[in-house]
């Protein structure tokens, strides 16, 4: 059974065309809420961040820390939204606890509870703890640099495809890149309202990951129309050269969707809390760019294709 991608065309964009839009209602809900399209993190407005590391070495002997129960035991003081990490080296163990803006007594607070939490591992070393405040101005640089870093891949990609293919294949192609950002970071302000999942820098680099993911889709199939094209002579209609092009990548596109899918929603379940929201974005990301590099821009790409055609065609108005 072949897929007819152009016969139903206007139910596959109207499936996306509604994602869009609840994802767009989501990030006017939450900007009239919290002040932001998405719900930010730390790293993005600024917090306080505690280290604390073990006395390894020279005679101390340290055990491999658990995150899962540091995570624990600062849920149960009050700390569940912190974003925890290890830190480890040559003869270093440590426990890094990035957080909301504390006050002094909250950052004491804090301390004493991760430093309760390691004793079980070894013994804390002063010399080697810190707490610092990260600034909002900080924050605000970083997210300012990760938009930037979008903006310059998607014009990158933009250039190379204008080069690589036609205008209009790059500017459909862009238009698919676009779908994908926008239903991930529509995704994530609808969890960010019901559950309250924030994003942090990680968010930019999955966005940075599904551009170049779905992008690559995208050419392959547009690669497939192109040499058919140049096979068939302008003999068969364009769209029927589309709905070839596609049913000849399908396979291709769902076996390469998949197999970088379910890596990642290992990662999504087993991976822990710091991973576990860049393996969504990523998930989501990956199902949206191959559903948009199929259904959307081909599709479009086929409605002005035939729309040049028919203008072509047009007979001219008759003089009066």
């Amino acid at each position: 059974m072949k897929l007819d991608v152009i016969k139903n065309a206007r139910l596959y964009v109207g499936i996306s065309s509604a994602i869009i839009l609840a994802g767009i209602v989501a990030m006017v809900i939450s900007f009239q809420q919290l002040g932001s399209p998405l719900r930010l993190g730390i790293d993005f407005t600024g917090g306080s961040s505690v280290t604390l590391s073990l006395a390894c070495g020279g005679g101390n002997s340290c055990q491999k820390i658990d995150v899962s129960i540091v995570r624990q035991a600062l849920s149960n003081k009050g700390f569940g939204n912190s974003v925890i990490q290890l830190v480890e080296g040559k003869d270093l163990q440590g426990v890094s606890v990035r957080t909301a803006r504390l006050s002094v007594e909250q950052r004491e607070d804090l301390k004493n509870a991760i430093a309760d939490v390691l004793k079980q591992y070894g013994q804390v070393d002063p010399q080697k703890s810190q707490i610092d405040d990260v600034g909002p101005a900080i924050g605000q640089q970083t997210l300012n640099n990760g938009l930037l870093a979008i903006a310059l891949s998607l014009s990158g990609i933009g250039i190379f495809l204008a080069f690589r293919f036609q205008l209009d294949y790059a500017s459909f192609a862009i238009v698919a890149l676009l779908h994908d950002i926008l239903v991930t970071v529509g995704a994530f302000s609808i969890l960010g309202l019901t559950l309250g999942v924030e994003i942090d820098s990680l968010f930019i680099v999955a966005m940075l990951t599904i551009c170049g993911f779905s992008v690559n889709d995208t050419v392959v199939i547009y690669d497939r129309i192109r040499e058919t094209l140049k096979l068939d002579g302008g003999v068969t209609k364009f769209n029927d050269l589309v709905n070839a092009a596609v049913n000849q990548t399908l396979g291709r596109s769902i076996n390469t969707t998949l197999t970088s899918t379910l890596p990642l929603v290992a990662i999504f379940l087993f991976g822990g809390a710091t991973l576990r929201y860049f393996a969504l974005a990523l998930i989501i990301g990956f199902l949206s760019g191959s559903y948009s590099s199929i259904f959307n821009a081909c599709i479009f790409l086929a409605w002005w294709r035939d729309r040049q055609v028919s203008k072509i065609s047009q007979p001219p108005l008759e003089a009066n």
